[in-house]
C-alpha cells in the first residue's frame, strides 16, 4: 500500500468531519447525517487512490443536503 501525503490528509479530514456528521445525525435522529457520517469514517481505509477518494468523499458530504427529508 503506497500513501501519498495528500492521501493521509485528506482521509484524516474526511473522517474528522465523519466523526461530526455521525456525532450530529445520533443526537438528531436523523439517518442521512448519520449514515452519510460513518460512510465518511469508512470510505479512507478502502480507497487509496486521491481522485476516487475526493469524489466519493465530496459526494457523500453532499449527501445530506440533496436527501434532507429522512
Amino acid at each position: 500500500m503506497d500513501f501519498d501525503e495528500n492521501v493521509l490528509l485528506a482521509s484524516f479530514l474526511f473522517g474528522m468531519v465523519g466523526m461530526g456528521m455521525f456525532m450530529f445525525g445520533k443526537k438528531s435522529g436523523r439517518f442521512v447525517p448519520m449514515g452519510s457520517g460513518l460512510a465518511l469514517m469508512a470510505v479512507p481505509y478502502v480507497i487509496t487512490n486521491l481522485l476516487v477518494l475526493m469524489t466519493v468523499g465530496v459526494a457523500l458530504l453532499a449527501m445530506p443536503w440533496i436527501v434532507r427529508d429522512a
